[in-house]
């Protein structure tokens, strides 16, 4: 083909001009859509929002009692198993013998074992001695004695066979307990004071409020299709982490219209951590139900459903800002005008329930702590048995991993910490043990990289043994992934668990560490996620060497009255290292 060798003549600027007018205008290009319900974007964006749409989670329990339960594990779909399983608190539990490194590049299949993980709800972390009862018998007779109390007041049983559920759920809802929705994208367990009812300083006992959310929402079809999980929280007092929920309830008393609740939304941590926002409204204890199901519902609506990273509620709340959400509460949801609302006034000091405590009766309550929330169902047993030879028949757990045992006598208290104490439980416990708590970790947990229960149980002794008379307060968390199931960003000394390597070369389990992260829990404390070095990381067999070394140096800095976490702002960087 032969090329024409006179240049192309170039295109003058009126042309173009002319050229580009007589050109059909292109359309505006459209935003790409959030999966928003609210706006019209139905069509499922993501693998989740397909299977939710397709069969709503719920429905699965109905599979698991016909079919599943008698037909075991090959029987089951692996979209009910990797999905919907979860709406009833089953988790496939992690099989053993592989290492962290391998937890990303393996299938699904090729990382869970035959067995599950199942949360008990335990909402406002409130127990009956015949519930917890209940539970210990579970655990040793389905679960091979294990439990864990969890930082969101739920108890978590390992090695459940699919073939035993149906009886599980018949034992735990003979007493009154449940797994729907503990967990899944929906609403799950509701935080409250595990004083709640009998703490002095309480003027409003919420677990009214409480409970009518539970007995009126969860289960509900029409809530159990959110864009992603729904954290609850709600207190008189500020002793639960009432800033990373989405949704939380703190007491305030109102000038003109006396106690009520302040309301707060768009907190949560994982690999986007934020801190909830208050909405700036007063809501009294009998509206709190109605307001809640205001939020859950715009969350519905609303919530992002494009992308699970960005499908929490925390991501709509930043994106519209507090005054929108609150005009979008009242004029779509609510009808109504809220109310404005002051400030809650925090106490002086963070609340803490371990020892020996007053209730407003008269009567005690003593706290105990396991290890990072360690227990079995034996011990579950002997917790009861001692609870009611003291005259107690109820017990609470908290969202730090500890319990309480309420309504003991004056005089029963120092036997009830002895006695406590003989099944390893400790009412007097170190500031390590008080306050060093773990996620589920590589024992159990699919997601994890590291092991976390066993590091942290070992990282207690060590400092107890080389920091006995340690006098100041330093929260440990321990996560075996980068989600924050144990609240890393908000700790003194946060670890999140990641593959490093170690002195020789080789890659082993450690830690990336978050330092003086914390909430506003007390006069003075300003809620923050700390200080994150560049390249501060520790192997685990180096953990309690560094957490040693790094107390020790606050010790020998610190001014007067001066926390971990105002140290760790001002102290030079080799110093944190």
């Amino acid at each position: 083909m032969a090329v024409s060798s006179t240049p192309a003549r170039p295109v003058t600027a009126p042309e173009q001009v002319s050229a580009a007018a007589n050109r059909p205008a292109r359309a505006p290009r459209r935003p790409r859509g959030e999966g928003q319900w609210a706006l019209g974007h139905r069509e499922p964006l993501n693998p989740n929002e397909r299977s939710k749409k397709d069969d709503n989670p719920l429905n699965v329990r109905a599979r698991i009692e016909n079919i599943y339960a008698h037909r075991g594990f090959a029987s089951i779909d692996p979209a009910d198993l990797r999905g919907r399983f979860r709406w009833w608190g089953l988790y496939t539990q992690r099989k053993a013998g592989i290492d962290g490194g391998r937890t990303a590049v393996l299938e699904p299949h090729e990382l869970e074992d035959e067995h599950f993980m199942l949360r008990v709800r335990i909402d406002g972390g409130q127990l009956s001695l015949e519930q917890l009862r209940t539970i210990a018998d579970i655990s040793t007779t389905f679960a091979r004695d294990s439990a864990d109390i969890t930082d969101r007041q739920n108890i978590q049983l390992h090695w459940i066979r699919v073939e035993d559920v149906p009886e599980i759920w018949r034992r735990l809802e003979a007493v009154g307990l449940q797994t729907t929705e503990a967990c899944g994208d929906c609403p799950r367990i509701v935080l409250g004071s595990p004083v709640a009812g009998v703490a002095e300083a309480e003027v409003i006992d919420p677990t009214p409020a409480i409970d009518e959310i539970v007995a009126r929402y969860v289960g509900d079809p029409a809530y159990s299709n959110l864009p992603r999980k729904f954290k609850s929280s709600i207190s008189w007092l500020a002793d639960t982490p009432y800033e990373v929920n989405d949704i939380s309830f703190l007491g305030v008393d109102h000038p003109e219209h006396g106690p009520g609740f302040d309301l707060w939304v768009g907190g949560g941590l994982s690999t986007n951590p934020m801190l909830a926002q208050r909405l700036g409204v007063w809501v009294p204890l009998a509206e709190v139900p109605d307001i809640w199901e205001g939020v859950v519902s715009i969350f519905r609506d609303y919530g992002y459903r494009r992308l699970r990273h960005r499908a929490r509620l925390k991501f709509l709340v930043a994106d519209w800002g507090v005054e929108k959400f609150r005009e979008v509460l009242e004029k779509e949801y609510l009808g109504r005008t809220l109310l404005d609302g002051p400030a809650p006034e925090l106490p002086e000091k963070p609340i803490d329930h371990i020892g020996v405590q007053r209730q407003r009766d008269g009567k005690f309550y003593v706290g105990a702590a396991p290890v990072v929330g360690r227990v079995s169902g034996s011990q579950l047993t002997a917790l009861a048995d001692l609870a009611a030879e003291h005259g107690s028949d109820r017990v609470r757990l908290t969202p730090y991993q500890k319990l309480l045992v309420l309504d003991v006598a004056e005089e029963r208290t120092e036997s009830l910490v002895t006695a406590l104490r003989g099944i390893g439980l400790e009412a007097r416990p170190s500031v390590w043990r008080r306050s060093t708590m773990a996620c589920t970790g590589i024992e159990f947990c699919k997601l994890a990289i590291v092991e976390t229960k066993a590091r942290g149980q070992e990282l207690v002794a060590r400092l107890e043994e080389r920091l006995r008379d340690f006098d100041a307060d330093l929260s440990i968390h321990i996560n075996g992934c980068p989600n924050a199931c144990a609240r890393t960003q908000t700790a003194d000394i946060g670890l999140k668990g990641q593959i490093v390597v170690g002195p020789d070369g080789r890659q082993v389990e450690g830690y990336q560490i978050h330092l003086g992260g914390g909430l506003g829990m007390a006069q003075g404390q300003t809620a923050g996620f700390g200080r994150k070095l560049r390249g501060l990381k520790t192997t685990a067999e180096e953990l309690p060497e560094y957490v040693e070394r790094v107390a020790r140096r606050y010790l020998a800095g610190r001014q007067q009255g001066e926390a971990f976490a105002q140290w760790v702002l001002r102290a030079d960087e080799e110093e944190l290292r």
